[in-house]
Order: C-alpha cells, then structure tokens, then sequence
C-alpha cells in the first residue's frame, strides 16, 4: 500500500508539472527578434513559403503589392492575371492590421530602432543596431508610409509562415532582395487581413 502511495504522489507531482509548462513558456522572451543572431542561408522554406509565380485574379495595376495576413503570402502583381508570391511572417495575435499604404523609403541593411511601445513590451532588445547580418530587420527594408511598419528581411528564416512580428512583414533575406529590387519608391501596398472573395 505504501508504494501505491509513492507512486500516485510521483504521478501527481508529474501531471503537475506538465500542467504548469505552458505557463513557464508563455514567460519566455519573444523568441520572434533575435538582435545579433546571423541568419542561416541554408535553411530551406517549406514549399508554401518558396518564392513562385502565381494566377492571382485582382483589380489592383501590376506592380501593386498586395499583402494577406491570414494566408501569410505577399503578392507582387503582374501582367496577365499572375503575381509573384512570397512567403511572409506576420504580427502575432493583437498586431495585424490592414490598409493602404505605399512605400515612402527603401534600405539596403538597413539601421534598427526599435520603437518605444516595442521596447515597453521587451525592454531586452537593443536601442539601436546597426545594420548587417545579425540585424533583425535583414538585408533591405521597404518603409510604408510614415508608420512604424515595414517589409524586410530577417534573420530569422524559420519564422516564415509565422504568426511572430510586432506587425511588421518578414521575407528571408534571399526574397527581400529581390523585391527590394523589382518595387520603386511609391509602390502601393495593400494589406488584407482575409483573403478576397
């Protein structure tokens, strides 16, 4: 009898803490910006997030970006009903958004100055980092408007197809440069939160 005792108590002490890890988890640092972590180059995206061209009906003018948060793909339109689709990260549950917008400043490597709400939220990052390799922010950045957001890179290629930024748009560094390269100044950016019907 005394064994079973011993045995229920370790159970029980068990299940109480399988019970409590996600409440360890959810106290961790947001794992989403990693300042200094160099990305690694070879890491492959799953199909779904691989840069292709597409069918892609809309009104939108080739040369329009059209973000979908929900299905997590930016689209460069193009002639003939096809766009180029990228796959993104976006914000995390409480930092999406959607609008109209367009690209008012283009960087390559560009400088990181996390704004002061997302320091408020995770007062370990960085005031400032310069840009390079283990910049959060990646190899180029495309500014929307005069928000805080921004399309870039990131050092962090496993977060494609995420749910993980503070609103911003993510590309692995490989996609960012070719956007960066095919979108001028003024581009115009449409952020969706749900598909079109």
């Amino acid at each position: 009898m005394t064994d079973f005792r011993r045995l229920t108590g370790a159970l029980v002490a068990a299940m109480g803490l399988i019970l409590s890890a996600p409440q360890v988890s959810a106290q961790q640092p947001d794992r989403g910006d990693e300042p200094g972590l160099v990305a690694d180059d070879s890491y492959e995206l799953d199909p779904e997030w691989q840069k292709q061209v597409v069918y892609f009906r809309t009104t939108e003018a080739p040369g329009t970006i059209i973000i979908s948060t929900s299905e997590r793909h930016l689209y460069l339109v193009q002639p003939g009903g096809r766009a180029i689709r990228y796959g993104i990260g976006v914000g995390r549950d409480g930092f999406q958004w959607q609008g109209l917008l367009n690209i008012a400043n283009k960087k390559e490597w560009p400088d990181w100055t996390p704004p002061p709400e997302m320091i408020q939220r995770q007062p370990y990052l960085p005031r400032f980092m310069a840009g390079g390799p283990g910049n959060p922010l990646g190899a180029r950045a495309m500014y929307l408007g005069t928000t805080v957001y921004r399309i870039h890179g990131t050092n962090r290629p496993d977060t494609i197809g995420t749910k993980v930024s503070s609103g911003c748009f993510r590309l692995v560094n490989h996609d960012v440069a070719d956007l960066y390269d095919r979108v001028p100044v003024g581009t115009k950016v449409v952020v969706r939160q749900k598909p079109e019907l």
